[in-house]
């Protein structure tokens, strides 16, 4: 389909950018990659006066270490995310998840940024990053924030940056000495997942001392598992991580569609949680 008219600028760093979204307001959209907007525009579900295209702006892209943290700008393509040595070493969850997004030419023009900015459930980076604790940092008229991962995203295909604000970087803690693993059930390889399921484990005297498990496509936004994360805290085998897994739906609210309802959502995020952290944590 035809998408419908709009004015286009191409703005020269992040205040410029800032700037031109603040004027625009609610009728202006980011465009950064493009692997999500052009969609919405195309189908006509997105109106927007004024397109900003951020992907040329300087400093937004590339992966440095700031002490224990992992500083990815918002520009970086998923197919910089699965081969930067950094990322693979600090947060290999991160580079394993991006690398089953779409196919590999969403990956190269895809973005990091650009996808959690989309802040679709049914994602599969948004719950990676809630389940590696990440930050992610917007720029507006006041100056830069730091918003944590768990409150940045508010809503179904909404997060909580204002409509006069770039989200400029992500930050996430190193994830040293961590198993994991993303499982996700999808019905052909390139579509969005039915469920997934992020989980983090670490390990000590050989049973699991903490575990993190990150929910894709089970709510409005992504999700923790927590119920199921401190059941699994000091489980030492196959059969206590099955336990615990049945817990993982809890306090979740999947939705129906074509593809599931929400009781095989939930039938799925235990058998997947399952999978993950035994993988995770090396008792697969």
């Amino acid at each position: 389909m035809i998408p419908p008219a709009f004015e286009y600028a191409r703005p020269e760093s992040v205040e410029e950018a800032v700037r031109l979204l603040g004027e625009a307001g609610d009728e202006a959209k980011v465009l950064a990659g493009g692997q999500s907007l052009l969609a919405l525009l195309r189908l006509r579900l997105a109106f927007p006066e004024l397109v900003v295209d951020v992907g040329r702006i300087p400093g937004l892209r590339g992966v440095r270490e700031e002490g224990e943290t992992l500083v990815i700008g918002a520009l970086t393509t998923h197919h910089e995310v699965i081969h930067d040595p950094l990322v693979r070493r600090h947060a290999g969850l991160l580079a394993e998840a991006t690398a089953t997004v779409a196919d590999p030419a969403v990956r190269h023009r895809g973005t990091l940024g650009g996808s959690l900015a989309h802040a679709d459930p049914a994602g599969d980076l948004p719950a990676i990053v809630l389940a590696l604790d990440g930050e992610l940092v917007a720029v507006g008229p006041g100056g830069r924030r730091t918003v944590p991962a768990r409150e940045f995203f508010v809503d179904y295909l909404q997060s909580s940056l204002a409509p006069d604000e770039l989200l400029v970087e992500v930050r996430l803690p190193k994830a040293d000495g961590w198993g994991f693993h993303y499982e996700k059930f999808h019905r052909v390889a390139q579509s969005w997942a039915i469920v997934g399921v992020a989980a983090l484990v670490r390990r000590e005297n050989g049973h699991i001392a903490e575990a993190r498990v990150g929910l894709t496509n089970m709510g409005a936004t992504p999700l923790r598992a927590a119920a199921a994360e401190a059941a699994l805290a000091g489980a030492d085998g196959p059969q206590v991580v099955a336990r615990a897994a049945r817990s993982a739906a809890e306090g979740a609210q999947p939705g129906r569609d074509a593809s599931a309802s929400p009781d095989y959502r939930a039938h799925l995020a235990e058998v997947l949680t399952e999978r993950a952290v035994l993988t995770a944590a090396g008792m697969g």
